[in-house]
């Protein structure tokens, strides 16, 4: 019997160290990603069938997430190309009062992030330099009373959830080992965008109590002319290019979210 009696305390003894490499929490999450193509996985060379045009993949980190933690419900509903209009048009729907963990990246499309990129590429640095500058007015000017848009409606439908706002990283390195492709002007310019939305984006976020995670620490070392790129530069679809390739996700994006849910 007393074999039996330590047996059975060691088998309960495994059993709950074992129920610690999920944590409950975790676990019992009901999971929304909300989002750009920043949290659909648009990037990554690699993606859902039935997700169309949004590009969802699974290594994207709201995907990785599920996968290692095991939610009791996963909602992925970030799409390439959203804007915060989109957000409330077509992703918000997800949410319920029995969500726990909302994810979600917002804000650079509305900023005009493709055109900026259009216009560094094939402008001159002057016009680069003024085009990100528009942006960067429209980001401190207009984008709050967007974002606090976007964020009231996720309070309200998803009252008890844990919210995490991911900012964006820095592009480039500056100087770089990039031999060719655009100025460092060019590239310090897009930089100082990032730069930007992270100063807006942590704001509003602050204001509703969110759990903002600033990405740009992370991607340091590794942007664009860095020795390890986390991030494609011009690429083939043209859409994969400056969104994070696999290890941006992995080793970029994950860790943050992360950081907040365990």
């Amino acid at each position: 019997m007393r074999l039996v009696r330590t047996l059975s305390s060691a088998a309960l003894a495994i059993a709950a160290a074992l129920a610690l490499v999920v944590p409950a929490e975790a676990a019992a999450a009901n999971y929304v990603a909300l989002g750009d193509s920043y949290s659909s996985g648009t990037g990554t060379g690699s993606y859902y069938s039935d997700s169309g045009s949004c590009k969802r993949s699974q290594y994207s980190y709201p995907a990785l997430w599920a996968a290692s933690h095991a939610p009791a419900s996963f909602k992925f509903v970030a799409c390439s190309g959203a804007k915060t209009g989109d957000v409330l048009a077509n992703q918000v729907g997800a949410l319920s009062t029995s969500t726990s963990l909302v994810s979600i990246s917002i804000g650079g499309n509305d900023a005009g992030f493709t055109d900026v990129i259009s216009t560094c590429t094939f402008g001159s640095d002057s016009t680069c330099v003024n085009r990100v500058n528009q942006a960067k007015a429209y980001a401190t000017g207009t984008l709050p009373g967007l974002l606090d848009n976007v964020y009231a409606q996720i309070r309200t439908r998803a009252p008890s959830a844990t919210v995490v706002v991911l900012g964006y990283p820095r592009l480039y390195k500056v100087p770089g080992s990039c031999s060719v492709g655009l100025s460092d002007t060019k590239r310090a310019a897009i930089n100082s965008a990032a730069d930007t939305l992270h100063q807006v984006i942590s704001a509003r976020a602050g204001a509703r109590s969110f759990a903002y995670r600033d990405v740009r620490t992370a991607f340091t070392g590794h942007e664009i002319c860095s020795s390890d790129w986390w991030l494609n530069s011009l690429s083939w679809p043209v859409e994969e290019s400056y969104h994070p390739n696999r290890n941006g996700q992995r080793l970029g994006y994950l860790p943050q979210l992360t950081a907040v849910t365990g």
